[in-house]
């Protein structure tokens, strides 16, 4: 499919000295770019790398605190 963008002088430029390097046509490269994009920015992929990190955090709070908060907040006047 055709289609047309507008994007900044030298972000253009930049991309066909890429594109040339690389030996790839200008809309090989704008696929593969906008497909590593896409790929990358996939809500669920993100939500699964954030849950992959935090699976390995211990959330419970240190019981030290808990107890020194508890203590604080009962002498709080509400």
């Amino acid at each position: 499919m055709k289609t047309a963008i507008s994007i900044p002088d030298p972000l253009f430029a930049a991309a066909e000295e890429f594109a040339k390097r690389m030996g790839l046509s200008r809309s090989q490269l704008y696929a593969v770019a906008l497909q590593e994009y896409l790929r990358s920015h996939k809500p669920d992929q993100i939500t699964q790398q954030l849950d992959a990190v935090y699976a390995d955090e211990d959330s419970s709070l240190d019981p030290l605190f808990v107890k020194l908060q508890a203590h604080t907040i009962s002498k709080e006047n509400w």
